[in-house]
C-alpha cells in the first residue's frame, strides 16, 4: 500500500504488542508492530518464524501447461494477498511475525481456496537478508522459507505471485532499490537487483505455470508529486533487467508469465504517455506475449484508507446519503478499468490489480459494512468485465482499520459477506446490477457524477 498515513501508531502498537492480532500495512521506517487488538493466542514479533525443514527444490522442470492471455486471466480468477508477513520487518530485517501476525500456517491455504480464491499474492522483502556485493547472496534460510510458503499455496492448486516488495520504499531504513538515486549509484543498485532476482529465479525455475514473478512493488521516488522522467527511466530499466534475468535462468522461466508495475503501481501514472514502457521480451520462448502489468486500486482515498477520522468517509457511490465521498464514484471505477483494458488488456497484456480494498471502519458508522461490501463488489465486477485480475489486500488485522477476511490464528473466515461479494462479481459471466447497500435502495439508479 502507498501512503505513510496507512500505518497505525507505533505508540499504540507498543502498548498492544503482546495482544496483537495483526496489523495494517506499514510502509514507514518504523519497525514497531502496528496497533492490534486482544487475542490471548497472539504471536509477538519477537518469536521465531518459519518452518523447520528445508524444502525440496525440483531438479527437473514440472509439467507445463501453456495458457493464453484469456486462459491465465480466467484461471487466476479472484486473488487474495498474504500481506504483512514475508514483507514485515523486525529491527529492520524481514520477518513474518514482525508486524504482529502469527507464523504462516499451511492450513490457511486450503481455506483460502475453499472460499473461492484462485490466486495468492505473497509479498516478500529481502533487505538485510541480502549479503554484500559483488555477489549479493540471499540468505538460504530466507529463500527456504519463501519457497516453503510458496509451496503451501501451489500445493493447493493456487496461482501464486511472489515479488520484491519493500526493498524500494524510501520510508524504510535499509531500502536500496531506489529509483530516484543519482546515476553514480544506479550501477550498483542495478547490479544488486539483477543478482537477487537471478537467485530467486534460479530457485523457482522448474516450477510450473502456477508461479508468477512480480518485479517490484510501488516503486517511485516517495514524494507523491507524480512521475519524474529520470526516476521513471530507472523503473523501466529495472523491469528490463528483471525480465532478462528471469528468462536467462531457463527451464520453465523461459516461458513463465511475469508481472511488472509502472510508477507507484498507480493507474494514471501507468497508462497513456506517463512514462511507462513495457520491456522487450526477446528471450521468451513462449508463443505469444507473457508480460502482465501490475497496478493497485485504493480509490477514493478518504473512503478506502484514510485513517484520519476527521476526513474519512463512510459511504460511497450513488446510494450514499451522508458522510459520503464525493469523488471517485462508480463512473470513476468504470473509467479506470476501461483505461486499463484499452491500454494493456486489448493489446495482449493481462492486468493484475495486485492490491485493492477498504479498511474496516465499522465502529464509526453502522452503515459502513454495507458500503464497503458495495464498493468491493463494484470494483471487482468492473475489473472482471474489463479483463483484469483483482487481488484483495488482506493484512491479517481483523479489527479497527484492518483488512482481514481470514483469522490467521484460528484459520477461519471473518468477513463472509465481503468474500461472497467478491465471488459474485468474479464468477458473473455478464455485468449485473449490484445490490445497493442494505437500507439505501433508491428508485433512481443513475450513477452519481
Amino acid at each position: 500500500m502507498k501512503t505513510i498515513s496507512k500505518r497505525l501508531g507505533a505508540l499504540a502498537a507498543a502498548l498492544m504488542m503482546t495482544l496483537c492480532v495483526g496489523c495494517a500495512k506499514n510502509d514507514g521506517g518504523s519497525d514497531s508492530v502496528p496497533t492490534g487488538s486482544s487475542d490471548s493466542g497472539a504471536v509477538s514479533g519477537g518469536e521465531s518464524s518459519g518452518g523447520t525443514d528445508t524444502p525440496e527444490i525440483p531438479d527437473e522442470p514440472k509439467e507445463w501447461h501453456e495458457l493464453s492471455q484469456e486462459e491465465i486471466t480466467a484461471a487466476m480468477g479472484m486473488g487474495w494477498n498474504l500481506g504483512n508477513q514475508l514483507e514485515a520487518l523486525s529491527s529492520g530485517t524481514p520477518k513474518e511475525t514482525g508486524w504482529g501476525n502469527p507464523v504462516i500456517s499451511e492450513a490457511l491455504f486450503p481455506l483460502v481456496k475453499e472460499q473461492g480464491f484462485s490466486t495468492v499474492r505473497i509479498p516478500v522483502s529481502y533487505l538485510t537478508h541480502i549479503g554484500e556485493g559483488p555477489d549479493y547472496i540471499v540468505e538460504k534460510e530466507w529463500l527456504d522459507r519463501v519457497q516453503e510458503v510458496v509451496d503451501y499455496s501451489i500445493n493447493n492448486g493456487l496461482y501464486t505471485i511472489i515479488n520484491m516488495h519493500g526493498d524500494g520504499y524510501y520510508t524504510i531504513d535499509g531500502a536500496w532499490l531506489l529509483c530516484a538515486e543519482p546515476a553514480d549509484k544506479q550501477t550498483e543498485i542495478k547490479a544488486k537487483y539483477e543478482a537477487v532476482w537471478r537467485q530467486i529465479a534460479e530457485r523457482f525455475k522448474n516450477y510450473d505455470e502456477h508461479l508468477i514473478f512480480e518485479s517490484m512493488n510501488e516503486e517511485f521516488d516517495g514524494k507523491y508529486e507524480g512521475p519524474k522522467a529520470e526516476a521513471y527511466e530507472n523503473i523501466n530499466a529495472y523491469n528490463q533487467i528483471f525480465i532478462d534475468t528471469v528468462r536467462k535462468t531457463g527451464s520453465n522461466n523461459a516461458k513463465r508469465w511475469v508481472l511488472m508495475p509502472g510508477w507507484n503501481t498507480d493507474i494514471n501514472s501507468t497508462v497513456g504517455d506517463s512514462g511507462f514502457k513495457i520491456p522487450e521480451d526477446t528471450l521468451c520462448e513462449a508463443d505469444g506475449k507473457r508480460i502482465m502489468v501490475s497496478v493497485h486500486y485504493y480509490d477514493p482515498y478518504n473512503f478506502t484508507i484514510n485513517e484520519d477520522m476527521n476526513q474519512a468517509k463512510f459511504q460511497w457511490g450513488k446510494y450514499a446519503t451522508s458522510g459520503a465521498e464525493n469523488s471517485g464514484s462508480e463512473r470513476s471505477v468504470d473509467a479506470a478499468m476501461l483505461r486499463l483494458n484499452e491500454s494493456f488488456v486489448s493489446q495482449g497484456y493481462p492486468v493484475v490489480i495486485g492490491e485493492l480494498g477498504v479498511q474496516d471502519k465499522s465502529k464509526y458508522s453502522e452503515s459502513f459494512p454495507e458500503f464497503r461490501r458495495y464498493w468491493t463488489e463494484y470494483v471487482v465486477s468492473a475489473a472482471k468485465q474489463n479483463g483484469c485480475v483483482p487481488v484483495y489486500w488482506d493484512n491479517g488485522y481483523m479489527y479497527d482499520k484492518g483488512f482481514a477476511v481470514f483469522d490467521r490464528r484460528s484459520i477461519s473466515v471473518t468477513q463472509p459477506e465481503l468474500i461472497e461479494a467478491m465471488m459474485r462479481a468474479i464468477n458473473a459471466a455478464e455485468p449485473y446490477e449490484i445490490a445497493p447497500p442494505a437500507g439505501f435502495e433508491k428508485d433512481d439508479t443513475s450513477a452519481a457524477a
